[in-house]
């Protein structure tokens, strides 16, 4: 059984799914801070200096009654709160990550359409009415002409 599960952690599938598990979570807090860091606190700033982590919304106080002064001392009041800014924050960070992983496999297909070449047609039109049909076809479905 030993044997077994080494050649398995040992195939380059389970390596490079390994890697790719690391490098996406290292990836992920790369975004998270390019989010929080560098791209929200600008936003905020136009939008009347607005700090998104701090964006929230009061459903019920707690221990000590509101307004709080910022989500951290709502939560340590024990307050309910919805955390608008810190959702804005996790769709923008989702967004940029759906953008890379888009460019990523765009660029991976464009790739293997250079080394594979174009693909061969899967339809060709029928020489007697023109419908589009099958390539394996030997008679038109719409004429039901046979098809050299």
């Amino acid at each position: 059984m030993l044997k077994a599960f080494k050649e398995f952690a040992v195939k380059g599938n389970a390596l490079d799914m390994a890697v790719g598990v690391i490098l996406g979570a290292s990836f992920g807090t790369i975004v998270k801070s390019l989010v929080d860091d560098l791209i929200m606190p600008p936003i905020g700033l136009v939008l009347g200096g607005v700090d998104f982590s701090n964006l929230f919304v009061t459903l019920r106080d707690g221990a000590a009654p509101g307004p709080y002064a910022s989500l951290a001392a709502a939560k340590q009041a024990g307050a309910v709160t919805l955390n608008v800014g810190v959702f804005a924050n996790t769709v923008v960070s989702f967004t940029i990550v759906a953008f890379a992983v888009f460019l990523l496999v765009r660029g991976v297909n464009t790739l293997r359409e250079r080394l594979e070449g174009p693909a061969a047609p899967k339809q060709q039109a029928c020489p007697f009415c023109f419908s589009k049909i099958d390539v394996r076809a030997t008679r038109c479905p719409h004429c039901t002409a046979t098809i050299g």
